[in-house]
């Protein structure tokens, strides 16, 4: 579910969304949904009651009487989602609660420059990729929904293998997820839409550990084309603490090769630990969104002419990287 680097234009693969597996599922019986809810609610209103009171609270009646709404409405089918398999209920309800505590008590996520993601209507983020595992685009997702006043979300577009993967690909349309490639930026950019790109892709976040903080090239600079094309501000984002989380000191190239993956990363604890290397260090974080870069001074053709392209490219890079050396500078640690 990370964004990557956006397809060159003769190679992107848009997945028709007709072709992709169904985002809801047959609806249950009425009745039966019915059913399982008057179950529950029994159980917790009988003599599960005073446990429940102790165990989640006061206040725990509302929560689970919307819990139950919830589940209702999933196994009625009574749900929406848009054209590119956006679940809104499921992500803000679901999606986003099994991540906050990753991102509130273990990475202790530092959110700067909020102020800078408008209100409303189209912005294209732009961030720094890095940690083996993309982690950092999960968590900007999170950052932006939960401290933006208007608790916007966050588009991301994501690599191929994540549409390849079974059960990810659900999971990462379900999350507002789509492919990385111009068309799609484009239409949900147009649409108003906050659109995340991570321009590294797997340069980014399967580079050795030796290279952390040290921007990747960002591709042919598709990204800005469409925002130049939806007039839309582009926002440099700069992530610190993702580098630390999986130290990749070696890549088992052979096996990637044959597992048809861009790398298999070797990390202080991975393979030697297991499972429990998988287990990410618990590092301090630091997502900084810096001053949107305006592209509707530009005429839409502008998007047609590379230099221009590469220019502003170039600029999103640079104040990216600048100001990854800016936070570096004034971390204390990089657990603290």
């Amino acid at each position: 579910m990370s964004a990557a680097a956006e397809n060159a234009p003769g190679e992107a693969k848009v997945i028709p969304i007709e072709s992709a597996p169904s985002w809801t599922e047959p609806p249950a019986a009425p009745a039966l949904a019915d059913r399982v809810a008057d179950a529950v609610g029994g159980a917790l209103a009988g003599r599960l009651g005073p446990a429940a009171t102790r165990l989640f609270g006061k206040g725990w009646e509302g929560r689970a009487a919307d819990g139950l709404a919830f589940l209702r409405r999933r196994i009625t089918g009574d749900y929406e989602v848009d054209e590119f398999g956006f679940d809104r209920e499921l992500t803000e309800e679901v999606l986003l609660g099994l991540l906050r505590p990753l991102a509130e008590k273990y990475f202790r996520v530092e959110v700067r420059g909020i102020g800078n993601i408008p209100a409303e209507g189209g912005a294209l983020i732009v961030a720094n990729h890095s940690g083996t595992i993309p982690l950092d685009a999960l968590m900007t997702q999170v950052a932006i929904h939960d401290h933006h006043p208007r608790q916007r979300h966050l588009r991301m577009l994501a690599a191929d293998l994540v549409f390849v993967l079974p059960g990810v690909n659900e999971l990462a349309r379900k999350a507002g997820h789509t492919l990385a490639c111009n068309e799609d930026a484009q239409a949900l950019l147009e649409r108003g839409e906050l659109v995340g790109v991570w321009p590294e892709g797997f340069k980014g976040i399967g580079k050795p550990f030796a290279d952390r903080y040290k921007l990747q090239r960002f591709g042919r600079g598709g990204f800005v084309s469409s925002a130049l094309r939806a007039r839309v501000p582009i926002v440099p984002c700069s992530i610190v603490g993702a580098e630390e989380t999986y130290p990749m000191i070696g890549n088992f190239k052979t096996l990637a090769r044959l597992l048809g993956l861009p790398y298999v990363p070797v990390t202080p604890t991975f393979p030697w630990l297991g499972p429990l290397g998988a287990v990410p260090l618990p590092t301090k974080w630091i997502i900084e969104f810096g001053e949107p870069i305006p592209t509707d001074r530009h005429p839409v053709e502008a998007a047609d002419d590379p230099m221009l392209v590469f220019d502003l490219a170039d600029e999103v890079r640079e104040t990216i990287q600048h100001t990854l050396y800016q936070l570096l500078v004034q971390r204390r640690s990089v657990f603290f």
